[in-house]
């Protein structure tokens, strides 16, 4: 692959986690609370956070995969 795909594709990953770890509940401050859940509770994840979860795993796995591709290739 071209180092140039490479960056960006990595690029991508990154915008995506950052914004899938922004929407992870933390502390009640998360996608639950953006939409007029409250509560300090702690709860297991369930439904949506537990896929948004899954994703942020896969990505950041795919994203450390793409860093070591590159690093080899030089």
């Amino acid at each position: 692959m071209d180092a140039n795909i490479i960056s960006i594709v990595q690029i991508v990953i990154a915008v995506l986690l950052t914004g899938l770890i922004l929407l992870q509940q933390r502390g009640g401050a998360g996608l639950g609370s953006a939409f007029g859940q409250s509560g300090g509770a702690y709860t297991t994840q369930r439904g949506i956070q537990k896929k948004i979860f899954r994703i942020t795993l896969v990505l950041a796995a795919a994203f450390i995969g793409l860093a070591v591709y590159n690093l080899l290739q030089k």
